[in-house]
């Protein structure tokens, strides 16, 4: 192991990944610095060496404080690794003790959340509890108020709706009476359809009251129901953070060249309104390997941990290119919108798959901190959460070449 990589707190969590690989597998100890063999796919651990190094640099640099990352394939979280701190313990009252990063810290996932929702929707599709053709007002008598009378859930979900900047006010985030009111208040800013155009939160407000109309449940529980706990993965993915689970959290920062750490710290890490409203487009937590493994299932047709969740006909739908190549006005480029997560495509640039994906590789990520993403020709899913909300471009940037050193690991 590389010296940059030897100051990291040895816990238990932080000793898996490769290693765990090599006793697993049984590997020859004449070959554990090179190949391990899982079936029909190859790992070299040699060629993973320059993302572990790549991430320890970064935390050197003060670009930020902490990070997990977990590479899965075949149903199985074959490396799960953590790096830096989860908590700094200086300049902020609130952040007292240093702690160092474990696997089982929850990280904010900002719009990784999007996915989890989708995961939801599908299956709800699935089961013809509705189609994303309908309208939103079929679902929401309220909604066709302002001119929004005939836009679809696709369009609403691809980011099509026409309201990118419409906002819910924190005051209603706890009073879902209250968000059904204000997304129905919602006012076009554009003809929909007519545009790509990211809509951050607002879109999502609206598919959780769906999901809430559909399901007659608080659209966290019903999530939760739905995708997390058949999965098993309830104790890794949250749509919201609870009290009981407050002591994993990973605090989240932003860069501050007026501190000495290079950071302070953001208000999400203390604010309990956001942290346990859920917001559906981009407030869960969770770990990389959950992630992962909820990529893995999008891989396996449908299935993890013994259950079938969804039929492969029903992911081929929704991981699908919907917008082609028009250009998402916000993002500056083609992101190739599918029911949820984006796709490569074959544009020259895309945002946070990594320049070496292949066209049907997919993932989403949250604002200036993450990606997961999936591989379909490989197997492999990959989740990097780290806690610290870095600006453009270095994230785009970075992104871009923290997937492509997990790429060049795959043979």
């Amino acid at each position: 192991m590389s010296s940059r990589l030897s100051h990291i707190a040895p816990t238990v969590a932080a000793q898996t990944g490769c290693d765990a690989l090599i006793d697993r597998y049984k590997i020859p100890a004449t070959s554990q610095r090179h190949h391990m063999t899982l079936n029909t796919s190859t790992i070299d651990t040699h060629k993973l060496q320059p993302l572990f190094d790549l991430i320890q640099l970064h935390i050197d640099d003060h670009k930020y404080p902490g990070c997990q990352i977990a590479i899965a394939r075949e149903g199985q979280c074959l490396v799960n690794r953590s790096f830096g701190l989860a908590r700094m313990g200086r300049g902020h009252e609130a952040d007292t003790k240093a702690l160092p990063a474990n696997n089982d810290h929850l990280f904010l996932l900002y719009s990784n959340t999007k996915v989890l929702v989708a995961t939801a929707l599908w299956k709800l599709y699935e089961d013809g509890k509705f189609a994303f053709t309908d309208r939103v007002a079929d679902h929401l008598s309220g909604f066709a108020v302002n001119g929004k009378q005939d836009i679809t859930l696709l369009q609403l979900i691809t980011h099509q709706a026409g309201f990118p900047d419409a906002e819910v006010p924190a005051s209603a985030w706890h009073d879902h009476a209250q968000v059904l009111q204000a997304v129905c208040d919602f006012s076009l800013q554009w003809q929909p359809g007519s545009r790509v155009h990211y809509h951050g939160l607002s879109a999502h407000w609206v598919l959780g009251m769906v999901i809430e109309a559909i399901t007659g449940q608080d659209f966290r529980e019903a999530i939760t129901r739905l995708v997390l706990q058949p999965l098993g993965l309830q104790n890794d993915l949250f749509m919201g953070l609870p009290a009981n689970q407050q002591h994993r959290l990973a605090f989240l920062y932003e860069p501050d060249a007026a501190q000495p750490s290079g950071q302070r710290l953001r208000d999400e890490s203390t604010n309990t309104t956001w942290q346990t409203a859920g917001v559906p487009g981009g407030g869960a937590y969770g770990t990389a390997s959950g992630m992962a493994l909820l990529y893995q299932m999008m891989l396996q047709g449908g299935r993890l941990n013994g259950v079938q969740l969804l039929s492969p006909a029903t992911l081929a739908y929704a991981i699908q290119n919907h917008t082609a190549d028009r250009v998402d006005e916000f993002m500056g480029m083609p992101m190739h919108r599918g029911l949820g997560p984006h796709l490569r495509g074959h544009t020259a640039s895309i945002r946070g798959l990594g320049s070496d994906a292949p066209p049907n590789a997919f993932g989403h990520g949250g604002v200036g901190t993450s990606y997961c993403w999936a591989d379909p020709n490989s197997g492999v899913s990959f989740a990097y959460l780290t806690n610290s909300r870095v600006p453009e471009p270095w994230h785009s940037q970075r992104l871009n070449n923290i997937s492509n050193a997990v790429y060049a690991a795959i043979t």
